[in-house]
């Protein structure tokens, strides 16, 4: 067993090793790491994303794999904490071991260098505020800047949530909502991710707004957001769960009760999802889609100019992006 302890506060490099192995390996390698004291890995490999893979992925156009050759690279890092020559020994036997039971491949190890980073936060320094019109959309760690002090201020952390305004599909929905949001309407976000369109939509003079996520990261995310924008529990409610085959969660939501619906997501989604949509809108009631990537607009055009329930009465674009809004009738 290797000395993992950590030196906290200390910059320290880290060096970075890449095992070239077997997708059939991969199983054995994370309990031989857990063995030596090796905290985390990286896996690269082709083999091709499942449905349930992709299920609560925000990614609109999946990358294209080579074949899966059953091939896979296993990254780990290491600092000096760790006495390095023994580590990568024991990988070595622990490899031979498990070769006894399943092709590990050629098991060579590269070897880099990276520095210590904060990789958790460092995209902060990256995240200022913005305006959208005559919104300010301000992390919670920043200061409001002078010359926005008379905007509407929404404060937003995303955590590990998909959302922090700065996308072209939020800030697509955030003009719609912007435009066709009455006072004291009530709102349905689907996919509310770190709850930014719904706290915008309160913010804006919505009575109230339900949103749902597939995401726990989310729901966390939307709660401390709701709080530190000053809205009440009650006034923004959220649920775990699938709207589109969940009767729990649809019966949760409530029928035909919702002035507004948002579903930032994907085409993929918004495709099976606008079946569902007009059960928990008024007649008359505003669906805003967006989340599409312009490749996909004529599909999603087509599936919600097919619903009877729904009229389309206006597109909108940003960049590649593009948002869809509809009437139920």
């Amino acid at each position: 067993m290797c000395a993992n302890n950590r030196q906290v506060g200390k910059k320290m490099k880290w060096k970075k090793f890449t095992l070239h192995t077997t997708t059939a390996a991969i199983d054995f390698i994370g309990e031989l790491f857990d063995e030596i004291g090796i905290v985390g890995m990286e896996i690269e490999d082709n083999v091709p994303l499942s449905e349930a893979d992709t299920k609560g992925m925000f990614i609109d156009i999946l990358p294209e794999l080579p074949p899966d050759d059953g091939s896979a690279k296993v990254s780990f890092y290491l600092d000096n904490t760790y006495d390095v020559e023994e580590t990568l020994e024991a990988v070595r036997n622990g490899m031979k071991d498990i070769a006894q039971f399943v092709p590990v491949g050629s098991c060579e190890i590269d070897a880099s260098e990276t520095e210590d980073k904060d990789w958790m936060n460092n995209w902060k320094e990256f995240f200022k505020p913005f305006t959208v019109d005559d919104i300010l959309i301000k992390p919670t760690w920043e200061k409001i800047p002078e010359e926005h002090k008379d905007k509407l201020l929404v404060q937003i952390d995303p955590g590990t949530a998909f959302g922090t305004g700065q996308h072209e599909t939020t800030q697509l929905c955030i003009r719609a909502i912007r435009k066709y949001l009455k006072k004291g309407d009530r709102v349905l976000d689907i996919g509310c991710g770190s709850g930014i369109l719904s706290i915008t939509a309160i913010l804006l003079g919505a009575k109230d707004a339900v949103g749902t996520d597939l995401d726990e990261n989310a729901i966390i995310a939307t709660g401390e957001n709701r709080e530190v924008n000053g809205i009440s529990e009650e006034q923004l409610k959220v649920y775990t769960g699938n709207l589109i085959d969940d009767k729990s969660i649809k019966d949760a939501v409530g029928y035909e009760c919702y002035d507004m619906v948002l579903s930032n997501i994907l085409a993929e989604v918004i495709i099976p999802l606008q079946a569902q949509v007009p059960p928990h809108l008024k007649h008359g009631g505003i669906y805003i889609t967006s989340g599409i990537i312009n490749l996909k607009e004529q599909a999603v055009h087509d599936a919600l100019a097919a619903n009877p329930e729904l009229e389309i009465i206006e597109t909108n674009y940003q960049k590649d992006w593009v948002s869809i809004v509809c009437r139920r009738k």
